[in-house]
């Protein structure tokens, strides 16, 4: 148990909360503020604003250890405040800072001894710039660390209690030595950066992430050419201990809350530095034809979407979330729109019969309800309970039985024999001792 001062952590969004919770796991009291009373009203009562996997029961264990607040006042008594708020993109491209130049404005209003520590995704260069803003607001007992998160949505409280590392950027090293140990307990490596070098790694990260995705997509792409199958090369690239075989999974393009704007955000920083990063157009080219081309696939089996009745499967970015940021079902549904196409969709996190992100999308109940009458269906967001469908039935009560698997989930062996016409991302030769 720790007797210290508690620990401040302002946002409630998947990175605040989880961070939240789990550092009271670690057996920090925290206080938890933001300025959204509905959310903090359900914190109180026990529910999680958002859907994290395990995060109630982590909330409801932990109870006693966290205290939910609307007051910058309340965070008066911690000595470490951690900044979780959101940085979204800007029309320029850059992140908008605007939350984070409230919170610090608050912070340097009430002065004090404490260390700032951001946790949101920031350009390089804002630590340089807020500590240098504390200072101008009369702050000076206020220091900044840069830690940043790599939490994965829908497996974000494993990511923070075993991660890969823990970065820990800062301008007084005992200032990160005072961070780092708030994650006694955590066996992983922390690396000790400057602040610029821990805002760099954050998106560099995120950068080649993004980058393998493009690339596999790319290559998938041309195995529908070349006839082969993009599952069967990801495997063998993985296996090479330089590539690894993670996000080698063909598909319909990243989205989310981080990818796009954090590659966006890098591209805009290095332009505004004077370089042009030429790489990272083209992967944010290639992200969004992905989601044109499954259009051209629908268009080339139906010959004309005007009229067509299509069923999306799955709305949210990825499976295990209710994040809707940035997701391809977003602007899959409004292409399918504009080309006249009926669109009604189903996802399990997302509520019937209408959502304000999808206009003109009828949003039904059950996953049958959406299949019924279709004239094809997309595979938008690789849910577990899509592989479990009854996919014979399924082809029974469409109008006509095609199914486009934007993430390459469903064995086109039980496809096909289920009485679907398949279609999935890449498979060049995937099909050839199917059909």
């Amino acid at each position: 148990m720790h007797e210290e001062a508690p620990l401040g952590v302002v946002g409630t969004g998947y990175v605040g909360l989880v961070s939240a919770v789990c550092f009271a796991h670690l057996g920090h009291h925290v206080v938890s503020m933001d300025v959204d009373e509905t959310k903090i009203a359900a914190l109180r009562e026990g529910r999680a604003p958002i859907y994290e996997p395990g995060l109630e029961k982590l909330l409801e264990d932990n109870a006693a250890r966290l205290t939910f607040t609307t007051s910058h006042d309340e965070l008066a008594p911690c000595r470490v405040l951690f900044v979780a708020v959101d940085t979204p993109p800007s029309p320029s491209g850059d992140a908008d800072l605007t939350s984070v130049r409230q919170v610090i404005a608050e912070v340097a209003a009430r002065g004090g001894d404490r260390i700032v520590v951001m946790k949101s995704t920031v350009p390089v260069g804002t630590g340089r710039r807020v500590a240098a803003d504390l200072r101008a607001q009369g702050a000076d007992g206020v220091r900044y660390v840069s830690n940043p998160e790599f939490l994965r949505e829908g497996a974000a409280i494993q990511d923070f209690l075993e991660p890969d590392r823990i970065v820990v950027g800062a301008f007084d090293p005992a200032d990160g030595e005072a961070v780092a140990d708030l994650y006694r307990g955590i066996d992983a490596e922390v690396i000790h950066s400057s602040v610029p070098t821990a805002e760099m790694i954050k998106y560099a990260s995120n950068a080649f992430l993004a980058t393998k995705i493009s690339f596999i997509n790319e290559i998938a792409n041309v195995c529908e050419q070349v006839g082969a199958d993009v599952r069967v090369v990801a495997e063998g690239m993985g296996l090479d201990h330089r590539i690894g075989p993670h996000f080698l999974q063909a598909g319909i393009g990243y989205g989310g809350s981080c990818f796009p704007k954090d590659v966006q955000a890098l591209k805009q920083l290095a332009g505004n530095s004077g370089y042009h990063f030429q790489l990272l157009n083209a992967v944010i080219e290639v992200n969004a034809l992905q989601k044109r081309r499954v259009v051209g696939k629908l268009t080339r089996h139906l010959r004309t979407l005007r009229g067509a009745r299509i069923a999306l499967l799955g709305l949210t970015f990825k499976p295990n979330t209710d994040d809707l940021r940035e997701a391809a079902s977003i602007v899959l549904a409004g292409r399918l729109r504009d080309e006249g196409a009926e669109v009604r969709a189903y996802d399990p996190m997302i509520e019937p019969p209408e959502h304000p992100l999808f206009p003109g999308v009828t949003i039904c109940g059950e996953a049958t309800e959406a299949l019924d009458g279709a004239d094809a269906a997309v595979l938008v967001t690789e849910w577990a309970e899509f592989g479990r469908l009854d996919w014979a039935a399924v082809a029974a009560i469409m109008r006509r039985p095609l199914l486009v698997d934007g993430r390459d989930f469903i064995d086109p062996a039980v496809a096909l024999a289920a009485g679907l016409e398949y279609e999935g991302i890449g498979l060049g030769d995937g099909l050839s001792d199917l059909g």
